[in-house]
């Protein structure tokens, strides 16, 4: 292969077989159970990085189990993790502290493209008679158990579909040859093409496990604040970088 077709090619690795193909990626009938709850907030400050800041007065944390069951280029698959409410240069948004899931291909494209922090592991979404419940499983460990009373209550679509189009932020990190830090950025991106398909809240629980290579529990339950469940189809969009830590 000469050098000029290899650049044509070269998207991801591995180079004759990528393991996720170019966006768009539009996600059909994407469900997510996020339980938002109350926690230390002397443990946020220590994880949360600069420039993004927290709102001392809401030390929270949205714990989300998801379930794609139909995404492009990427398939069937689920993911669990936490986000937490920050905001950067005064716009309100989420930081992905850690994100678990069940397939190759989005954990390599959401390392590589974007820098969401996310590892293998076995999470799940269904219902259960009237409950619905997330479930987290790191290897055959238990780490992580969300349950919501199903369509318990309808929720204000407009505030669903605003609290979607806000900011996420990521720290995209890729090592050197040399074991160092090549790229070190602040990475933003936002959801598109929104349709907010049904929206619900009600009672919710939330059940998280120590583990020291799934540190979940590391932003302890202190309160449960609320319980939301949204169906939607949506664009996951490419990101930019807004803050280079090596620069």
């Amino acid at each position: 292969m000469r050098q000029n077709e290899m650049l044509e090619r070269a998207f991801a690795m591995p180079l004759t077989n990528p393991a996720y193909p170019p966006g768009p990626y539009r996600f059909i009938d994407r469900e997510y159970l996020i339980i938002t709850y109350r926690t230390d907030p002397a443990k946020l400050r220590a994880l949360v990085p600069e420039p993004l800041e927290l709102d001392e007065r809401e030390p929270f944390v949205k714990y989300e189990f998801i379930r794609m069951p139909d995404s492009t280029g990427f398939g069937d698959y689920t993911e669990s993790g936490q986000v937490i409410p920050v905001s950067f240069r005064g716009r309100r948004g989420g930081y992905t502290h850690c994100m678990f899931l069940n397939d190759e291909g989005p954990i390599a494209g959401g390392r590589e493209l974007w820098g969401f922090p996310k590892k293998l592991a076995e999470p799940s979404l269904r219902v259960e008679t009237d409950t619905l419940v997330g479930t987290l499983d790191y290897g055959r460990i238990r780490i992580a158990t969300g349950t919501m009373g199903y369509k318990y209550r309808p929720a204000d679509l407009a505030a669903v579909h605003a609290s979607l189009e806000a900011p996420n932020y990521l720290i995209k990190i890729i090592p050197h040859v040399d074991g160092s830090a090549r790229i070190c950025e602040l990475v933003e991106y936002h959801l598109t093409d929104i349709n907010v398909k049904g929206a619900w809240v009600g009672p919710g629980a939330l059940d998280l496990h120590a583990h020291a290579l799934a540190a979940v529990a590391e932003l302890p339950v202190i309160e449960i604040v609320s319980a939301t469940h949204i169906l939607a189809d949506l664009t996951l969009g490419l990101g930019r970088v807004i803050h280079d830590y090596l620069s």
